[in-house]
């Protein structure tokens, strides 16, 4: 009965301790994240319990293992199998508790910052200080599970004195992972791109989405994410419109006839930008850039506060002009001539659809 008792308590025990520990920390976490509601430390750190109780209940089975006397022949394995467990767990809860403090302070600087730019900045250099923490507590937690084999400990020294060849091998095989893993500190912390800003690549418009070590991903305007490597972004050019101030001045082009009434176009288009809620109310022109022998180019400026505005800015500029252009005014759209040469001694008429056409000079000759 002893052989059957002793287990169950022991491993029973450890398990309930586990469970009521858990809980009540867990009680104690959300009272204190209800009192505290202005920072979200506590509400993040609940998301650890998962790897508490696992830490927990590893350390109070490897603590008390050996008064259970439950697979006696097996003892070494399963007091290996539960350390590596220990470390396994305590590295997956210190990355949380790392990354609740992190998110944490970010929350805090956000709300205090009223610069778009800055916390954008902030919340790209959080991100990858995060994954290179949690990188940095794998690495060691590994290396440390590895040393818990004899078989490591005794292979110890033939591995470091091959650490240079394997270095160098390494270096060689992984120089593209390493050059971006460097870019990606490189963006971080050079504050060339952030998360949020908006940036041409390729000829594509989008969103910078996600910033890792390796890649970065771009959420273009129709939904699409592009995945490029982060050291295209410090060895190629690229548009970054929200470099700086998110400030922006927009661009509308018509081609129209020599005969387009430019004031009035000027007063239509300071009335569609007063009407529209997206102009910043900062300035805006019209004037002819170029011509043609059958048409002019004419341009409109107008300014935004960010991309977005400056997009719907534009649009509806470009298409509230065409059609007061049609309504009012269509004579100064373009138009193709389709009039044939006036041949000497030939008058021109206009045909049943208003072209014109040339007509024989039906008096005769009198030379």
């Amino acid at each position: 009965m002893e052989n059957v008792l002793r287990p169950m308590i022991v491993v029973g025990g450890s398990v309930l301790l586990t469970l009521v520990i858990g809980w009540a920390t867990d009680r104690l976490l959300r009272k204190a994240d209800e009192r505290h509601g202005e920072t979200p430390l506590w509400g993040l750190l609940r998301r650890a319990r998962v790897p508490y109780q696992l830490v927990l209940c590893a350390a109070l089975l490897r603590g008390s293992y050996d008064q259970a006397e439950l697979f006696e022949d097996h003892r070494v394995g399963i007091g290996r199998i539960l350390t590596l467990t220990l470390i396994g767990s305590s590295a997956w809860l210190v990355i949380r508790i790392a990354g609740a403090v992190v998110e944490t302070t970010y929350s805090r600087y956000a709300r205090a910052s009223h610069d778009a730019a800055r916390v954008r900045r902030v919340r790209t250099q959080v991100t990858l200080i995060t994954r290179v923490v949690a990188a940095i507590v794998g690495v060691v937690a590994v290396a440390a599970m590895l040393l818990t084999f004899p078989a490591m400990r005794a292979a110890g020294a033939s591995l470091l004195a091959s650490a240079g060849i394997i270095g160098i091998v390494a270096g060689v095989a992984a120089q593209s992972t390493l050059s971006n893993m460097f870019a990606g500190l490189q963006i971080a912390f050079g504050d060339m791109v952030r998360i949020g800003d908006t940036v041409v690549v390729d000829g594509e418009w989008g969103t910078v989405e996600e910033i890792t070590l390796t890649f970065l991903t771009v959420r273009t305007w129709d939904e699409r994410r592009i995945t490029m490597p982060v050291s295209y972004f410090t060895s190629k050019p690229f548009e970054n419109w929200s470099r700086g101030t998110p400030q922006m001045t927009g661009i509308v082009y018509w081609h129209l006839d020599h005969s387009a009434p430019l004031e009035a176009m000027r007063e239509k288009l300071r009335d569609i930008l007063r009407e529209c809620p997206s102009w910043d109310g900062r300035t805006y022109t019209l004037d002819v850039t170029d011509t043609t022998p059958n048409t002019m180019e004419v341009r409109a400026l107008m300014t935004a506060k960010d991309a977005d505005d400056v997009w719907t800015v534009r649009v509806t500029v470009r298409e509230r002009m065409i059609r007061w252009l049609v309504l009012e005014h269509p004579y100064a759209l373009p138009r193709v001539n389709t009039a044939d040469a006036t041949l000497p001694g030939s008058r021109a008429s206009l045909d049943g659809g208003g072209n014109r056409r040339a007509v024989a000079d039906p008096r005769p000759d009198r030379g």
